[in-house]
């Protein structure tokens, strides 16, 4: 097997910062929608609040992914990050339902808002949370990419209360607030059921969608020594660790375990190197062995 997985151990410390940032700044966002009169600031607060809790269980979770394999868990803990994106993932919808419920009531009844005061509320907001997106865009994991998402959606709806809090000092259109509080939800709503899709292929199991089947059977097909492939199976373990197991029919049926050896080895670089398959398993066969799995995939 391939062993170097460094590449795809998760870093947690990206997570960390996003929670603290979502932490103090939820506090503040409090005192802040109470101050200003804001729905916008103040919904976003009650969502941050919820944001918090996620966060400090996606943070749990990327580092308890990266313990290594027991025999409770053979193939290690991997997964444990995909169920902080999902929770995550869940947590937004509820978030941007409530906010949907509140903008709607407030395109209704449209409340007079401290434009001033979430002005500079609002560029606060958006260098906390541009700094911690900036952060954790380093990040690779589902999980990441997700929280990324979390504090995207913060971003995004400060630049809309600053845009609002700007236009409020000088036109009297107090509904601006809740209508830009709408958008920015359902737009995060899309991004929210295309992460949770992605999630959900991993967790079925689906062959990685940046990777072919049939590319791999083709590229071991050009290998010499091989004459059939077949029982070949490739899938994920986190969005980013990829497996493999294939059976493969060798040319000549009298080799040594040490020329064995060499196939098993270059196979295993060659699914490396051209498609970043680390956990390679591989059964080689005689040319006529009767396998039971020849009329699989």
């Amino acid at each position: 097997m391939a062993h170097n997985h460094s590449h795809h151990h998760h870093n947690t410390g990206n997570i960390k910062v996003a929670f603290f940032l979502n932490l103090i700044f939820t506090i503040i966002e409090f005192i802040g929608g109470i101050y200003t009169n804001s729905l916008a600031i103040t919904s976003d607060a009650l969502h941050d609040l919820g944001d918090s809790f996620s966060l400090g269980l996606s943070w749990y979770f990327q580092k308890l992914s990266n313990k290594k394999a027991t025999k409770k868990y053979s193939y290690g803990y991997k997964r444990f990050s995909l169920l902080g994106a999902i929770i995550n993932s869940i947590v937004l919808v509820v978030g941007s339902v409530f906010i949907i419920r509140e903008a709607i009531s407030g395109i209704i009844d449209p409340q007079q808002a401290d434009a001033k005061g979430m002005m500079w509320l609002a560029i606060l907001g958006i260098i906390v949370n541009g700094a911690a997106v900036f952060k954790l865009k380093q990040g690779k994991s589902l999980n990441e990419r997700v929280v990324s998402l979390h504090l995207l959606e913060d971003v995004l709806g400060w630049v809309a209360v600053l845009i609002a809090s700007i236009v409020m000092q000088f036109w009297d259109v107090p509904i601006l607030d809740p209508i830009l509080s709408l958008l920015i939800a359902l737009f995060i709503l899309f991004n929210v059921f295309k992460n949770i899709k992605e999630a959900l292929w991993v967790i079925l199991e689906g062959t990685p969608r940046d990777l072919s089947l049939e590319a791999v059977r083709e590229k071991l097909k050009m290998l010499p020594e091989i004459t059939e492939i077949h029982d070949c199976h490739i899938w994920s373990l986190d969005g980013e660790y990829n497996l493999c197991t294939v059976h493969l029919s060798l040319k000549n049926d009298l080799l040594t375990l040490v020329e064995t050896r060499a196939i098993k080895k270059k196979v295993r670089k060659l699914l490396y190197d051209e498609f970043d398959l680390e956990h390679i398993t591989l059964e080689l066969e005689t040319s006529d062995e009767d396998c039971e799995y020849k009329d699989k995939c």
